[in-house]
């Protein structure tokens, strides 16, 4: 009985491990499957962003002494101590044995952190790192004595019992202009229309990493097989000591055992069909999402512009009627040698303003609506970009086997990548006044 109790144990281990396995699986597909997004075309939602970590007003790294915007550092006392045991030898004598002990022990740690910027060859994007899984760089790892100066400077002036006199200074950080990985959930800042990128607790994942795509992916590849190994091996022992039927010997079944891990392994294959079928859902739902942020950005264009080049258009009009106005009275001063009583006082104060600004206010509107008229077709060209980078990604992983088995029985669609030609149907005629 004693074997069968443990033989559940460990299966449920095994399974416990597999789900691991799983949830690892999950984020290296959400790694892999979301495209890159820029900084000026960030959308509501789960997005992914590489750039330079930037701020305003970078901290200083406590033991690394750079600028930063992110650092932890932790100083470890090393000790060391001699530790008596008794034991009983096989004559049934008492015996002492003397072995020495020794480890670190964390004396001091620190940290700071705070909001900053996000920057690509696009612009930059407010990033709130509270809550994310933060993977810094190594920028400070030293071990000292008592003679170093570090040793008291940075370090509390008292030791520890049984202190070697050697202390380990560590600190990790994101470095200023630092290289970033990012992967979160994008929302409206409070302060400004404008996106942030913040913790989400509906988000499966928010990481800020100092390393590359490839290498977060290869780290959750490994790991991933890693779960899937020791899942394994604690299906198989689990199965040996279900087939146990008695307390007398270890004397196993292989037969029964090859049963309880080829359960292990149904369990492996509904696994992975339920995550490879919730990844293709997730990548078909972020298709939908970017095709309607395609249209979100056309309608903007469509309501948008016309409204500018009409206000635009009504402003230079009005200060085509005032110049022409101005000349008129010129004309008329020019032939009496003074204003007309009509036009004296109050106007004849207008006139004079407009004699000595003379240049048109309705150059910035110009130049306003051109501004703007570039920055929609950017969202525009954003937004689609975004669109034909995730249905690339989802019509691949349809095509790749094995998920093009799980594309076939459960109909996921080919998605067709939008080009230029086709969003000439929301294209908008802007005629301004001369």
């Amino acid at each position: 009985m004693e074997f069968q109790i443990w033989g559940y144990l460990v299966f449920v281990l095994g399974l416990a491990a597999l789900a691991l396995a799983f949830r690892t699986m999950r984020r290296k597909r959400l790694v892999d499957d979301i495209p890159t997004s820029r900084t000026h075309g960030v959308f509501i939602g789960l997005v992914e962003l590489k750039g330079t970590a930037e701020s305003e007003k970078p901290f200083t790294g406590f033991l690394s002494a750079e600028q930063c915007v992110y650092y932890y550092y932790k100083v470890e006392e090393r000790w060391s101590r001699m530790v008596t045991e008794s034991f009983t030898d096989a004559k049934g004598h008492v015996q002492f044995r003397t072995r020495q002990e020794s480890g670190w022990t964390q004396v001091a740690s620190g940290k700071e952190m705070q909001p900053f910027y996000l920057k690509d060859e696009t612009g930059i994007i407010l990033i709130q790192p509270e809550g994310a899984d933060i993977q810094p760089k190594n920028l400070f790892n030293r071990t000292c004595g008592q003679n170093d100066p570090l040793y008291y400077a940075k370090g509390p002036q008292a030791s520890i019992p049984n202190s070697d006199h050697q202390r380990r200074f560590t600190e990790e950080a994101i470095p200023l202009h630092a290289g970033l990985y990012i992967m979160g959930q994008s929302r409206e800042r409070q302060d400004i229309v404008a996106p942030e990128i913040a913790k989400d607790k509906s988000a499966p994942l928010y990481v800020i990493s100092t390393r590359t795509e490839k290498q977060i992916s290869r780290t959750y590849s490994g790991w991933f097989w890693f779960w899937v190994g020791l899942g394994l091996l604690l299906a198989s022992g689990s199965g040996l000591l279900l087939s146990q039927e008695s307390t007398s010997g270890f004397n196993p079944d292989f037969g029964v055992a090859v049963l309880w891990l080829g359960l292990y392994l149904i369990c492996w294959l509904f696994g992975w069909l339920w995550a490879g079928y919730n990844s293709l859902v997730g990548l078909r739902n972020r298709v939908c999402q970017g095709y309607a942020q395609v249209d979100i950005q056309l309608k903007r264009r469509f309501d948008l512009i016309p409204n500018l080049a009409k206000s635009v258009e009504g402003f230079g009009k009005h200060e085509r009627e005032l110049q022409e106005m101005l000349a008129e009275v010129r004309t008329i001063s020019k032939v009496n040698g003074q204003y007309p009583k009509d036009i004296q006082g109050a106007s004849a104060i207008l006139v004079f303003n407009m004699e000595r600004y003379p240049e048109l206010k309705a150059d910035t509107l110009f130049l306003k609506i051109q501004e703007e008229l570039a920055a929609t077709e950017s969202r525009i060209a954003l937004a689609r970009d975004y669109y034909n980078s995730i249905a690339t990604f989802y019509n691949t992983r349809r095509e790749v086997f094995p998920d093009r088995l799980l594309a076939g029985i459960f109909g996921f669609k080919e998605r067709v990548l939008i080009n230029a030609s086709a969003l000439e149907r929301a294209v908008v005629k802007v005629k301004l006044a001369e």
